[in-house]
């Protein structure tokens, strides 16, 4: 990256003055510029950055402590340093004076050679460090900006990692190990509240011969709308899942009688049996398959979330083998 030069601005209404300043600073590795009145400076100020200002005091129209105090008032120029040049700088009062408008530090006229350069150099070391702070700050500004936007991105792939560990990416439900764990949490929780949930297995019925007849992307569409049917018919607080092919499994929360129980699961029966229109290798066609259900009621008796499953199972058995398309509650 190039480095520019530091610009410094010698503001005098004498141009004897600047020259002198000009041939005394020749080699202090700045760019100087000149102004001979204190609007002018004002306005080179405007447009230009500086590392620091030396103003002649006594200028007609504008003196220099006028333009200090009008710099000072302007956000962007207020820190730029100034050092007056006078022949008054014994005066206390006058140097005073001179602070409160703004004034760094004083040089005295007639000007020392030696002093002049030796402000003018400490003050452009000042600026150079000012310069390299700022660029080092805008550098690790960026870094962390960066940082930032890693962090936010690798968050993102990590959230999408975990959700594919736990979600099945056909239909978007929870998959058999986020339902395993759904399930270890219901058991946990009813056993502190002393509630009671259900566990509901559902095995489609008539899936194979859709998949078969119209071919795997119209049975995986049959799937989608199943799990969409499904999922706008249970409560937020309870979990459905895909098993695995045509195995779906449900968890209901907070289930007091048994009676609403069925009838809920005889509805998802209903629900679930009526026709899927779907699009096939042979054209759009009415898929009709339905639901055998198995359901078991938890109770703290049966120890363990494999009991509960097993029971389920049985259950649904037991509605395949009278005749599907029905759901039955395991034995207690």
């Amino acid at each position: 990256m190039t480095t520019r030069s530091p610009k410094i601005l010698v503001v005098d209404d004498t141009r004897a003055n600047l020259v002198a300043m000009r041939r005394l600073l020749a080699d202090c590795g700045a760019e100087l510029i000149e102004a001979s009145s204190g609007n002018e400076a004002l306005s080179l100020c405007l447009d230009q950055h500086f590392a620091l200002i030396l103003l002649d005091v006594n200028m007609p129209d504008m003196d220099g402590f006028e333009v200090a105090a009008l710099l000072g008032e302007a956000e962007q120029l207020r820190d730029t340093p100034v050092i007056f040049v006078t022949a008054a700088y014994a005066d206390d009062l006058y140097r005073l004076k001179g602070y409160r408008s703004g004034a760094v530090d004083y040089i005295a006229k007639p000007i020392n050679d030696v002093i002049l350069q030796s402000k003018v150099r400490v003050f452009l070391e000042l600026h150079a460090a000012r310069m390299q702070l700022q660029q080092t700050l805008a550098e690790l500004s960026a870094r962390n900006d960066q940082l930032q936007i890693e962090i936010a991105e690798r968050q993102r792939i990590e959230a999408k990692v975990r959700y594919q560990a736990t979600h099945d990416m056909l239909t978007g439900l929870p998959n058999r190990v986020l339902f395993h764990d759904r399930l270890r949490s219901a058991m946990q929780r009813e056993i502190r509240h002393d509630g009671n949930f259900a566990l509901v297995l559902i095995d489609i019925d008539g899936f194979k011969a859709v998949n078969d007849t119209y071919g795997h992307p119209a049975g995986d569409a049959l799937l989608q709308a199943i799990s969409s049917r499904l999922n706008h018919h249970v409560r937020n607080e309870d979990t459905v899942a895909r098993l695995g092919g045509d195995e779906f499994a449900l968890i209901f929360e907070d289930v007091s009688d048994v009676t609403p129980l069925l009838q809920r699961c005889q509805h998802l029966c209903d629900m679930l049996a009526q026709p899927y229109p779907l699009h096939g290798s042979r054209g759009d066609f009415a898929a009709r398959v339905s639901a055998s259900i198995g359901v078991a009621l938890w109770h703290e008796k049966l120890g363990s979330d494999e009991i509960l499953i097993q029971a389920a199972d049985r259950a649904l058995y037991q509605a395949k083998e009278q005749g599907k398309n029905g759901c039955v509650l395991a034995s207690q």
